[in-house]
């Protein structure tokens, strides 16, 4: 099924995924996790897809970012094949157009909050001076201003995972494509980091792609979609 954005032609396409299927090997025969899926994200859109646990939605967006490959069809973001790119170029692609954010926050313990949103800058070439003033900008924006030299041991759940967000935004990507970035959180503190995304989809304007268990978030998305028995279908 072809899930295609809504709004008019103008509207410039950050992911177009075309009859995408993956399979694994599996003894003498193959598991195939879904099968011709089809998702057009335009700028600025913000997507959610939903699913039983085992249905395919980290796979499906690890292939989003470029972490695992299609057994068929093709991929493209920002209308680049992701996948006829060199590993290296791939890595400098993502880098440079995605963003991601994980259920566990990632980051490295001995580096500060500021420091380890200054690593996708330094990586991509930016100076040490430009990333440090990116990554403080980026930590106000998520309410960190006075946590800046705090180590991830010294933070508390809610904030390590702003921390992680404001780390996938510093390069002001295309897309973020977020897996579960609520499930390891209490109520109070998934409530913070759901009123955190909702309020930078409006401001920035990235396009946000999140694999979601938590249908409160995923309703104050513009879509949701629902990856069942390898398939893709718009929830209602």
């Amino acid at each position: 099924m072809n899930e295609q954005a809504p709004g008019s032609a103008e509207q410039a396409m950050i992911i177009d995924c075309e009859k995408v299927t993956r399979t694994y090997n599996e003894g003498p025969g193959k598991l195939t996790i879904f099968s011709d899926i089809s998702l057009r994200v335009a700028a600025g859109e913000t997507v959610g897809i939903v699913g039983s646990s085992g249905a395919g939605k980290t796979t499906l967006l690890n292939l989003l970012g470029g972490l695992d490959r299609p057994s068929s069809g093709h991929i493209e973001i920002c209308g680049k094949d992701i996948h006829r790119l060199s590993e290296a170029a791939r890595a400098r692609f993502r880098n440079r157009h995605l963003g991601f954010v994980y259920q566990f926050h990632h980051l490295l313990p001995e580096f500060s909050a500021l420091e380890n949103v200054m690593l996708p800058g330094t990586l991509g070439g930016m100076s040490v001076r430009e990333a440090s003033d990116r990554a403080a900008t980026m930590l106000e924006r998520v309410g960190l201003a006075g946590r800046l030299k705090h180590k991830p041991g010294e933070l508390s759940g809610g904030e390590r995972q702003r921390v992680a967000i404001a780390r996938a935004l510093v390069n002001e990507p295309d897309c973020v494509l977020m897996d579960e970035p609520t499930g390891n959180l209490d109520e109070q503190t998934g409530q913070g980091v759901r009123e955190l995304i909702e309020s930078l989809r409006d401001q920035i304007g990235i396009a946000f792609v999140l694999v979601t268990h938590d249908m409160t978030i995923a309703r104050a998305l513009n879509r949701v979609l629902r990856l069942e028995q390898g398939q893709l279908f718009q929830e209602s």
